[in-house]
């Protein structure tokens, strides 16, 4: 265990956390939302440090990023937990596990370890993902801390529901965020993930500022978010904040809790795409159909195709030191060649 950061001590041995937008107050012997911090005696300890339940290389594509390094690999790592319950959850056999079973699951290993084998293995990255990287952040900041040290950028792929102090920590050490927008109502955060819409909101916003690369993700579940007019209230908040933002409209497959709707048409994914583009946002991508056209990159200014890909199989074409070579519009993003 490891004493947790952004906490306060009230009465009678209860802690208030301020690591996300949850803001629990615990009871003493009790654990927050996430189910991986505990209040022992008026101390809040994380129970997660250093406890890896996942750990593998994956493109840097599957985040999803698409203008972060592209073609590059990511040394990508999760603990269990999570401070959301969404009910579509793809990884719930770790993200809920908590809560669920009260057991905490995972292989120790030493936050250098970590960043070692990351560079050993030729990544360009590690990402911290597959659970909410803010219920984890004390090893995360020790993990990217080191991968700094190394050369190597970090990414955090996140619900965005943490809190601006969290949000100030993690900022030094992270290069670029894949941010879950899952909708544009409170409506939805409450019914579906036991959350709150304007935190992320805020995240996202604050990001930008601090100079991290951001990136999108919305998964389009039928019926739930899915309609033209939230989809492009959504879309234009994106750009409000930077039209350079890529923004992921994800296919939902049933699952978990979620499984009284088959999966997304791939005519509304493709009329997402036209919403997001329509609002002027320069990078709207197709996700989770392999092989639709809306998940290539095509230059803004002339409409040349300039990344081709098919899942995660990508080819360059028509570029130039970052740049259209039709045209010469500079391609927004981290790391292109």
């Amino acid at each position: 265990m490891k004493e947790a950061m952004l906490y306060e001590r009230l009465q009678e041995d209860r802690v208030h956390c301020r690591l996300c937008s949850q803001h629990c107050r615990i009871e003493p012997g009790k654990t927050g939302k996430c189910g991986v911090r505990e209040n022992r005696g008026g101390t809040l300890w994380s129970l997660v440090y250093g406890k890896l339940i996942a750990q593998h290389i994956d493109p840097v594509e599957k985040k999803p990023l698409f203008h972060f390094y592209p073609g590059t690999t990511s040394y990508s790592i999760a603990t269990s937990g999570c401070n959301f319950r969404c009910l579509f959850c793809q990884n719930s056999d770790i993200s809920q596990s908590p809560r669920a079973s009260g057991t905490i699951f995972g292989q120790s290993v030493p936050a250098d370890a970590v960043a070692r084998r990351a560079a050993e293995q030729g990544c360009a990255t590690i990402s911290y993902t597959y659970t909410e990287p803010t219920i984890f952040l004390e090893y995360a900041l020790d993990v990217a801390a080191r991968a700094k040290e190394l050369g190597l950028e970090n990414i955090f792929v996140t619900n965005g529901f943490m809190t601006p102090e969290a949000l100030e920590a993690a900022a030094p050490a992270l290069g670029a965020a894949n941010v879950d927008l899952k909708a544009f109502t409170d409506k939805y955060y409450k019914e579906q993930c036991g959350a709150r819409l304007k935190p992320v909101l805020a995240t996202i916003e604050s990001m930008k500022a601090m100079g991290i690369w951001i990136e999108v993700t919305t998964l389009i579940i039928p019926g739930l978010n899915d309609g033209d007019e939230e989809l492009g209230d959504l879309a234009r908040f994106i750009a409000s904040v930077g039209k350079e933002i890529p923004w992921h409209v994800s296919r939902f497959y049933p699952t978990y809790l979620l499984t009284d709707r088959g999966p997304t048409p791939v005519e509304k994914l493709q009329r997402a795409r036209e919403i997001g583009l329509e609002a002027s946002l320069r990078y709207v991508y197709t996700g989770n159909v392999p092989g639709d056209s809306g998940e290539n990159t095509y230059c803004y200014s002339c409409g040349a195709l300039l990344v081709k890909r098919v899942g995660y199989s990508i080819a360059f074409e028509n570029l130039k030191d970052g740049s259209c070579a039709k045209c010469g519009t500079e391609l927004d993003g981290v790391g292109i060649k």
